[in-house]
């Protein structure tokens, strides 16, 4: 008895934080790119960014998580129709186009870390993560958060790992940033602005909550959601401020900071080979995440159309050809892709997604 309410616990309160932050890692700070784009490169007032994406991240996760609870929607496609009425298809492309930049961001990263610290040539790199996020598809719920929930703790302890063995070297570096940060007077960006630039990340990251859509079945209650989303919060937050701090470390040298991997550039060399196993882990992770949601929307489509599901064979090809177009994305290259590609689809989830949560909560109609 006890032990199945600590498995409805875990799943009402953790397992939403765990999917989220699995599918999160990849676009989020699998490279360390994205912390450059989003915080580093400001310094120590970044520190104002990553206040802005710690509120919104819990605060779009309660948001979200309550939507579903009341309206009962557990897939993107009627979670998006309750939402926002007819421009639901718009979500659709947004959504697609994310998926793609992001699993290509990921794609890129890997295959650059694959052939450079583990020899592997792209083709083989590419072969073995398709067929593992094909498996796990195929699969089904159930193995998929087996699976993230093993890798959401690998990939937690390795990142805090990365960025202690960084700082454990840098925090004089650290401390010297901070330092010299309050001395000067009038900062070159402002606060407003930094704020702003925490919420554009938590913008293009929004994509990633309609991952989590379909273990929120669990949650009967207000305080499930609330509980869930702070946590998701927490968890979403916390490895953008170890890799910023870890960043910090090297900011007065700036070579890292126009890296297009900084992660590779700041880890010693006995723990490359481990990143790059971890990187591997992560692409896996975020496209299996990311790929079951865009299954489910079609799977359910075709169910609400009167036609037969995705078979098993059906749904493996469907993977496997997104996983193809993401792979031709990547050549855009890790840089363009973080840079250009998320800010874009930052402001489509804002006004797909954020605006209208926001708005229901605003006139009580959540």
């Amino acid at each position: 008895m006890r032990a199945s309410r600590l498995g409805r616990a875990f799943r009402a309160y953790l397992l939403p934080g765990i999917v989220f932050q699995s599918v999160l890692i990849g676009g989020a700070y699998a490279t360390g790119r994205e912390i450059v784009e989003y915080g580093a490169q400001y310094g120590a007032a970044g520190v104002w960014c990553i206040v802005a994406l710690g509120l919104g991240f819990s605060v779009m996760a309660v948001l979200t998580f309550e939507f579903a609870r009341r309206h009962r929607t557990y897939d993107y496609r009627s979670f998006m129709q309750s939402l926002v009425g007819p421009l639901w298809p718009l979500f659709d492309v947004v959504y697609a186009v994310m998926v793609l930049v992001t699993v290509a961001v990921v794609i890129a990263a890997s295959v650059r870390v694959a052939e450079s610290v583990l020899g592997l040539p792209e083709t083989l790199s590419v072969a073995v993560v398709i067929v593992l996020v094909v498996v796990l598809e195929v699969g089904g719920r159930r193995q998929i958060e087996r699976f993230k929930t093993l890798g959401s703790v690998v990939l937690y302890v390795s990142f805090a790992v990365f960025a202690g063995v960084v700082l454990a070297g840098t925090w004089e570096n650290v401390h010297q940033v901070f330092q010299a940060a309050r001395e000067v007077e009038v900062p070159q960006v402002g606060v407003p602005a930094l704020l702003f630039v925490g919420v554009l990340y938590v913008g293009y990251n929004l994509g990633a909550m309609p991952a989590t859509l379909f273990v929120l079945d669990d949650q009967h209650r207000f305080r499930h959601t609330l509980l869930a989303g702070i946590v998701t919060g927490i968890m979403a937050t916390v490895p953008f401020v170890l890799t910023y701090l870890a960043l910090m470390g090297h900011y007065a040298g700036g070579e890292v900071l126009l890296a297009e991997v900084p992660w590779l550039e700041m880890l010693p060399g006995n723990l490359t080979v481990v990143y790059a196993v971890v990187i591997l882990w992560t692409l896996v992770e975020t496209s299996t995440g990311m790929l079951h949601a865009v299954i489910q929307r079609v799977d359910t489509h075709l169910y609400s159309s009167g036609r037969r599901r995705l078979s098993r064979v059906h749904t493996g090809l469907l993977a496997a050809a997104i996983l193809v177009a993401a792979v031709a994305c990547s050549r855009f290259g890790i840089i363009t892709l973080v840079s250009r590609g998320y800010g874009t689809l930052a402001y489509g989830f804002l006004l797909l997604f954020a605006a209208p949560l926001l708005f229901r909560l605003l006139t009580r109609r959540l």
